[in-house]
C-alpha cells in the first residue's frame, strides 16, 4: 500500500521487476491505437506520464526489454511474464508513459479521456463521459 500520495509501487505480473513512483503521475488517458491494443490484448490501455527520474527501478533490472514499436517509440516489458509496463517516446526522453494496471493499486490514479479515439474497436463502447480525442490530445476533441 502506498504510504503517501508520491509512494506508489508497482511491477510485473510475475514479480521479477517492481518499480516505484516517487511522484503523482499526469496526463493518466485510455489509448485506443492498434499498437496498444495489440501490446496489451485489449480494446484500449489505461496509462499516465511520469518523469523519469520519479519511475525508480527497484528490482528486475536486467529482465527489463525493450521493442521498438515505431519510429517513435519503444515499449518496456517484462523479458520473464512479458507485462508491458511502460512506452519510452523519442520525442519526450524525459518522461515515460506507464500501464496504470502495473500499479499495486492502480485506483489511485483514474484515466481522463480517451485518445485514438477514431482507432477505437466498433464494439468498444465506453459508458463514460470522458473527453474522446480522434487522435492526440493536441488535435482537438472529437
Amino acid at each position: 500500500m502506498p504510504t503517501t500520495a508520491a509512494d506508489l509501487p508497482g511491477g510485473c505480473l510475475c514479480g521479477t521487476v517492481r518499480y516505484r513512483l516517487t511522484a503523482m503521475p499526469t496526463g493518466a488517458g485510455w489509448c485506443h491505437c492498434r499498437t496498444c491494443q495489440r501490446n496489451s490484448g485489449s480494446q484500449a490501455m489505461a496509462f499516465a506520464s511520469i518523469p523519469i527520474e520519479h519511475c525508480i527501478v527497484e528490482q528486475g533490472q536486467d529482465a527489463l526489454h525493450a521493442f521498438a514499436s515505431s519510429a517513435e517509440a519503444e515499449r518496456w516489458f517484462c523479458g520473464t511474464c512479458g507485462t508491458p509496463l511502460w512506452v519510452q517516446d523519442r520525442a519526450s526522453p524525459q518522461s515515460r508513459d506507464f500501464s496504470l494496471a502495473t500499479l499495486d493499486e492502480p485506483e489511485v490514479v483514474s484515466p481522463g479521456f480517451h485518445m485514438f479515439w477514431a482507432s477505437r474497436i466498433d464494439w468498444d463502447q465506453p459508458g463514460d463521459n470522458l473527453p474522446r480525442f480522434p487522435r492526440t490530445r493536441g488535435e482537438g476533441l472529437a
